[in-house]
């Protein structure tokens, strides 16, 4: 009897690759769907999660949560907001504080979408007043949640007596309506999960004490929205709270580093290629700046099928590594990479390469890499 030795081809190459021009982003499917399934297992159901749009802002991954069940988003921009209400979200939170005209343009976008709940964050007593004279001004009722700065010091309300002061305010204001709290943690990022659970139950005891002293007031607080990925399991334990994770929809090699005890896999590849070979133990790679997030010391990529590369190079349209085995690699050939940091690498595509068993079948445009809700 014959015993086969042909090897599976690994996860992350594709048939047709000769057609994919680099440097390109591709989407792997079955990654994706497993990334949902385990995000919906977790929360213990869809209706307890309120992903968050930035990590993708891809309309086709929207309407897949919305076949699954899930129905509330949240995002960044209200270009993200506007795609998701496009693609049929009935629930979107903008955790952003709006200033300027970003608060006319946001009272505009929830005229514009009636059938859409929206609401907004807010940590200020003056955009307050600002987010009321819009609504008045426009005969509308704004939900507005207080954003609460439980230790990441970015922005929000610390808990206690200011933030009550600022819900009675919330509360008082014509045109707004009081949405509850949300409080992002996003400065728990131990890597050891005893560590880090510690740190998320202390955080979050003022947040849940807030609550309640607001509740005894007889003010409504309809919603929590809690934690980001590296807090979303933690979080998923207690009751009567939003889970807004974000990069599990796609994972990155950062992430994947960091929190093994998460069960999520990286979905999202960059395909790459050797353009130059400047001296026999370096090449140099069409992967620059602008198609890699480069806001990270290096590495900025984990290479998949590059042994033992040292990134030693960046700039916009190149990145040039050393590498013990680089008189094997021929100028043109391809080089499959993670991105640490995979959220703002999709923000830097205008479309991404969506792979379904090993090959192209689509392609998704990256909608909402504008900031703004509509065309110039």
């Amino acid at each position: 009897m014959s015993v086969s030795t042909t090897l599976e081809p690994p996860w992350y190459s594709i048939l047709g690759e000769d057609e994919i021009p680099s440097p390109s982003l591709l989407f792997h499917r079955q990654r994706i769907e497993k990334n949902l399934a385990e995000m919906i297992r977790i929360a213990g159901g869809p209706e307890r999660l309120r992903p968050h749009l930035k990590t993708h802002k891809i309309t086709g991954l929207i309407q897949r949560q919305i076949e699954l069940g899930i129905g509330r988003f949240k995002a960044a921009t209200l270009a993200e907001c506007s795609m998701a209400a496009h693609a049929g979200a009935g629930d979107i939170l903008l955790a952003y504080p709006l200033v300027g005209p970003s608060i006319r343009d946001w009272a505009e976008l929830v005229q514009t979408f009636p059938a859409t709940r929206f609401s907004c964050l807010a940590d200020d007593s003056g955009a307050l007043t600002a987010l009321s004279a819009a609504a008045v001004a426009r005969k509308l009722q704004l939900e507005v949640l207080i954003d609460l700065d439980v230790g990441f010091r970015r922005t929000g309300i610390a808990p206690g007596h200011d933030a009550e002061h600022l819900y009675s305010d919330l509360v008082s204001l014509p045109g707004l309506i009081p949405g509850g709290l949300h409080a992002y943690d996003g400065h728990i990022t131990d890597q050891n999960l005893d560590d880090r659970t510690i740190r998320c139950d202390e955080a979050f005891v003022p947040v849940s004490t807030l609550r309640d002293t607001l509740i005894s007031r007889g003010w409504r607080v309809p919603r929590l929205v809690v934690g980001g990925s590296p807090t979303f399991a933690i979080h998923a334990r207690r009751d009567s709270v939003e889970l807004s994770p974000g990069t599990t929809v796609l994972w990155d090699a950062g992430y994947a580093q960091k929190f093994p005890d998460l069960p999520f896999l990286p979905a999202a590849v960059l395909l790459t290629r050797v353009v130059s070979k400047p001296s026999p133990q370096r090449l140099c790679l069409d992967l620059g700046h602008k198609a890699v997030a480069s806001e990270m010391p290096q590495p900025r990529v984990e290479f998949l099928n590059l042994a033992g590369a040292n990134p030693v190079m960046h700039s916009e349209e190149h990145l040039v590594v050393e590498c013990p085995d680089a008189h094997r690699w021929k100028v043109g050939d391809a080089v499959y990479a993670l991105p640490r940091h995979v959220c703002p690498t999709v923000a830097l595509h205008e479309q991404v390469h969506v792979v379904d068993q090993g090959e192209v079948r689509e392609r998704w445009t990256v909608t909402a890499r504008s900031r703004f809700w509509r065309p110039a």
